[in-house]
Parts: C-alpha cells; sequence; structure tokens
C-alpha cells in the first residue's frame, strides 16, 4: 500500500516499525484478546517465554504488530494513539460497528480516509487508508 507523503524521508539508517505498545490495566488480557482479534482480526502471537511473566499480549496482522502491555495505575490513552494503515477500511469500519463499537469518521488528513475509535480500555487508535485523490 503506497501512501503519500510530502517530502522525501529516506535515511541511509533504514528506519521502520516493528511493533507499538498500548497499555491495559493488569488483568485485561482477556478483554483485550476479545477486542484485538475477535473484533478487529488480529492473531495472537507468543510471547517470548522471559516476558510472559509481566502479563499483557502480543497480537499481528498483515505486517503490523502490537504489544498490548501491563501498566500499574493504568490511564487510557486518549490522545496517544497509533495511525494504522488498512488497505479494507471500510470493510473494518462494518466489522467494528456490527460489533457494537463507535467510531468517528474524520475528513481532515488530505490524501486519506480515516476513522478514530477507542479500544476495549479507551485507547484511542485511528485507521487510515489513502484515499487515492
Amino acid at each position: 500500500m503506497t501512501t503519500p507523503h510530502p517530502t522525501e524521508t529516506t535515511t541511509d539508517l533504514g528506519f521502520g516499525l516493528h511493533h507499538v505498545l498500548i497499555p491495559l490495566p493488569p488483568g485485561g488480557e482477556d478483554a483485550c484478546r476479545a477486542f484485538y482479534v475477535d473484533v478487529l482480526g488480529f492473531v495472537e502471537v507468543p510471547k517470548p517465554p522471559a516476558l510472559v511473566a509481566r502479563g499483557g499480549l502480543w497480537v499481528r496482522a498483515d505486517d503490523l504488530e502490537l504489544h498490548l502491555g501491563v501498566e500499574e495505575g493504568f490511564v487510557p490513552q486518549r490522545k496517544a494513539h497509533p495511525g494504522i494503515l488498512v488497505r479494507e477500511i471500510d470493510v473494518l469500519a462494518e466489522r467494528i460497528i456490527a460489533a457494537g463499537h463507535e467510531l468517528v469518521w474524520d475528513e481532515n488528513l488530505p490524501g486519506y480516509r480515516r476513522f478514530h475509535l477507542f479500544d476495549n480500555n479507551g485507547n484511542r487508535l485511528e485507521f487510515l487508508s489513502p484515499s487515492g485523490e
């Protein structure tokens, strides 16, 4: 999927995104599975044995990996959020709405169709797709 970029940003360092960490409250793994796996369609992947005791879970879909990490004193991230590219944005929106979750479309980013929603713990997520404009 190509994305519109206003300026060339290639460096000699080869940056890329390995994962995004999203916080969850202690004991919140099952509810996150229900949202990220059952609603959004991610697949849970095994954590390395040395990290299992920390709790949380890791999920992956296509080229995106999310780490849902237990955070003592959890506070939902209402502003900070990952911007997640998705090819079939309307299909995803329909799936989210059918599962009883609310989303808000936002037309303020030229070149993209996008919406925001809050996960089962109140963390903000953004999904976007190039609009071809």
